[in-house]
């Protein structure tokens, strides 16, 4: 993968996609390539990595695998700007953040809705998808 993460998000949920475009605008390096569960590649990483019934996002990192909270942060330490400063909420007990994690994850079709189809990049967005 040469210095390169992988983020599966959920094709159809809309703050996902946001997620993956708001990650594209601060990732000036192009160190981010994504892939939705719903595809092929990602449901065969899905499988490698032994997390089935993670329907929101993960990151790949050469080897490991990272979920629920601590993926998310991982990628804000990557990002340019400020977003690396919440990076520093990692010393929150993994358990106290993926609680809020699961929570919002939980909700977020019903508070951003869903697509009936996954996200069209665009022609230069596209070599950056998997």
């Amino acid at each position: 993968m040469g210095g390169k993460f992988i983020v599966l998000f959920d094709g159809m949920c809309n703050f996902c996609n946001n997620s993956v475009q708001f990650i594209m605008k601060r990732d000036p390096k192009q160190k981010f390539q994504f892939a939705s569960l719903q595809s092929s590649i990602g449901r065969e990483l899905v499988q490698k990595y032994n997390v089935a019934g993670i329907d929101s996002f993960l990151l790949i990192e050469g080897e490991r695998c990272y979920i629920k909270s601590t993926a998310a942060l991982r990628v804000c330490r990557n990002l340019k700007g400020l977003w690396k400063l919440a990076a520093a909420l990692q010393i929150v007990p993994r358990a106290v953040r993926d609680r809020v994690y699961d929570w919002f994850a939980r909700n977020r079709i019903r508070w951003f809705g869903a697509s009936d189809s996954c996200m069209l990049p665009t022609p230069e967005q596209r070599k950056r998808f998997l």
